[in-house]
């Protein structure tokens, strides 16, 4: 099995509705996306051949979907006021509104799909949300 990783990160804030304690307010974080992509043998012909997957190609995924999400306020669609998130496109504030709570463990499944979509041979997807607690998605 040959495998290749790579990493971007991204600042975003977002709080989890619903949630008893600290993280129910709005926080930040220094988010890393780590992506393992694999495969059984290697592209055999053309300009990539000896290539599980053009690093190139790799980072640049990877860097183009923290590039997406950085410096955003990332929400659950549903849980603010409609006045709250209108207001704050009015100031001019970057929202990010998804059909899912903002968790590290539901940005690795959602990260991972966006991979796959993408062509890349994704085997798992880490999401740290701090430089020592990750979230690891991979299909079983």
């Amino acid at each position: 099995m040959y495998i290749l990783k790579s990493k971007a990160a991204f600042d975003s804030a977002h709080f989890l509705h619903g949630y008893e304690g600290k993280c129910a307010n709005i926080h930040g974080h220094h988010w890393v996306i780590e992506v393992t992509a694999a495969a059984e043998s290697l592209i055999e012909n053309g300009a990539k051949r000896g290539m599980l997957i053009d690093f190139g190609d790799l980072k640049s995924a990877v860097r183009q979907l923290a590039d997406d999400y950085d410096h955003a306020l990332i929400i659950e669609s549903g849980t603010l006021k409609e006045k709250t998130v209108e207001a704050l496109q009015e100031e001019g504030f970057r929202l990010i509104q998804l059909p899912f709570r903002p968790t590290a463990e539901n940005f690795a499944r959602h990260f991972f799909g966006f991979f796959k979509s993408s062509g890349i041979p994704v085997k798992s997807v880490a999401v740290y949300e701090t430089p020592e607690n990750c979230a690891v998605y991979e299909e079983g």
